[in-house]
């Protein structure tokens, strides 16, 4: 793992540096899929205040996570490195605290900062943390109802519904007179399994019936080509066959999560309304997303982790009137490495130079910058949940690969051109009965002539990827048998 003594700026300042620092507002929610708003294509929740937030703002609907589970994109999302530099790497380890995080660099350059909601970094600590002049959060995931809240280092007896909670306290945070700009950054337990909506919203879409993905269905041709482990998962915890050890069925999982989802789009219209009151709506920079992704039966299964679409796509909103127009859609790959340097950006604060993220504030002002084709996942195999292998991964415009550490049977090579649904591993009839570089040789002997120059650039730009980010080489063995 890299050190996280990192050198202290860029070479030279961000461009935000030629304007006032930005007040900055970061809303980070708990497994919200890339579609979980009406406007953004879910079936039938209703998310009037997001969908405004959407016609006033900018969409980016290529926004990713580099590892989706909790805590290590809670991790990257504030120190705009990799997992396997900041040393996350699942949901019990605690964020170093001389990590340089976005907050504490704000901080430093004279912001006035909060943290209000789930931290979830270091199983049960919820005592403040570096960075953050006002501290609100609860231990691990917390409840949805009468969590016990750290305010400030002192615990306080929860009551009410904690997504109603926590935004009483960023009402209460943007409301007090300063003469410092702000960075607030409000996250969100919900919607986070198992659901539990606000007690106004309960039972309002029982009659509605989500949509069952094609995948879905346990049946031969779904599960051609794909590794052993993906069709074995549907009957753990979470898969659709077993789903958290039999406690709810998928129509009523689905049904809450949309129940739940009401008040976090009711405490987003809170905020707004709170801004436009104090006359700060048109020059906060407000950037809404989701820690990771979330499988709604994709492939039977009901998780993240994995390097499936649904998994790893994310919903990103931005909103900042004083600086763009409104109802605006991207296509440029984001990651969750990239909001550190962007908040710093805005905040016209230098960048730490060891920082792997890039800003995305030129985008926001429309400039033409050159930007990524590609990016790198990972995911590591945790012991709690051990049916989702290690995987490491890239993913281009066009294509992803996903390659499995340990004794797996297949890796993964999808068209998402014209295969969105990741239907057809382009290497599903090679089963990988060697190992090591060995594995390269077999996939050039046996894949088609279609597939091969696909797949060798592919695993060239990934080895590129991890050296770029200083990153090890499992599961990716780089050397070919004849090179050893």
């Amino acid at each position: 793992m890299a050190s996280l003594a990192l050198p202290a700026v860029h070479a030279h300042a961000a461009e935000g540096a030629k304007q006032s620092p930005r007040n900055i507002i970061f809303i980070l929610t708990d497994d919200q899929r890339f579609d979980g708003a009406a406007i953004l294509g879910h079936p039938f929740v209703e998310t009037p205040h997001l969908d405004a937030l959407v016609k006033g703002g900018i969409v980016f609907k290529n926004a990713f996570v580099a590892t989706a589970l909790c805590s290590p994109s809670r991790a990257t999302i504030l120190t705009g490195l990799y997992a396997h530099t900041h040393g996350v790497l699942d949901n019990n380890t605690p964020l170093p605290p001389s990590a340089p995080t976005f907050p504490r660099e704000l901080q430093k350059a004279g912001y006035e900062t909060a943290f209000i909601g789930k931290w979830h970094m270091g199983g049960q600590s919820e005592g403040p943390q570096p960075g953050f002049d006002r501290w609100v959060s609860f231990q691990g995931q917390g409840e949805y109802e009468g969590t016990t809240l750290n305010v400030d280092g002192t615990n306080h007896p929860g009551s009410g519904y904690i997504t109603d909670v926590l935004t009483d306290y960023a009402e209460e945070f943007l409301r007090k007179p300063r003469q410092k700009p702000f960075c607030m950054c409000l996250c969100h337990k919900a919607v986070h399994a198992m659901f539990k909506p606000a007690p106004r919203y309960k039972g309002c879409y029982a009659d509605k019936t989500y949509p069952h993905p094609a995948s879905m269905a346990d049946t031969p041709e779904n599960y051609r080509g794909k590794p052993a482990w993906v069709r074995a998962q549907r009957n753990s915890w979470h898969g659709v066959d077993g789903m958290y050890a039999n406690q709810i069925d998928f129509d009523t999982f689905t049904r809450l999560y949309a129940e739940t989802l009401r008040a976090v789009d009711d405490s987003v219209g809170r905020i707004v309304a709170t801004l436009r009151e104090l006359g700060q709506l048109d020059s906060t920079l407000i950037v809404f997303t989701s820690d990771n992704g979330f499988l709604m039966g994709e492939h039977g299964l009901i998780d993240k982790r994995c390097m499936y679409e649904p998994s790893i796509r994310v919903p990103l909103i931005v909103h900042c009137p004083e600086l763009f127009a409104g109802g605006t859609t991207r296509d440029e790959m984001i990651l969750n490495t990239d909001y550190a340097p962007t908040f710093l950006e805005a905040a016209g604060c230098p960048i730490p130079t060891a920082w792997q993220g890039k800003s995305f504030y030129p985008l926001l002002e429309n400039k033409q910058i050159p930007w990524r084709d590609a990016f790198l996942y990972e995911y590591f195999w945790e012991r709690s949940f051990p049916q989702t292998p290690t995987v490491q991964g890239i993913r281009t415009d066009r294509y992803k690969l996903m390659r499995y550490h340990g004794v797996w049977d297949r890796y993964e090579l999808y068209d998402l051109q014209n295969d969105p649904n990741e239907m057809n591993n382009l290497l599903g009839d090679i089963e990988l009965t060697v190992e090591g570089g060995a594995i390269d040789n077999l996939i050039n002997d046996d894949a088609s002539p279609e597939v091969k120059p696909v797949y060798r650039q592919l695993a060239k730009r990934l080895k590129e990827l991890v050296e770029e980010t200083s990153g090890v080489p499992e599961p990716i063995w780089y050397k070919s048998t004849s090179e050893r």
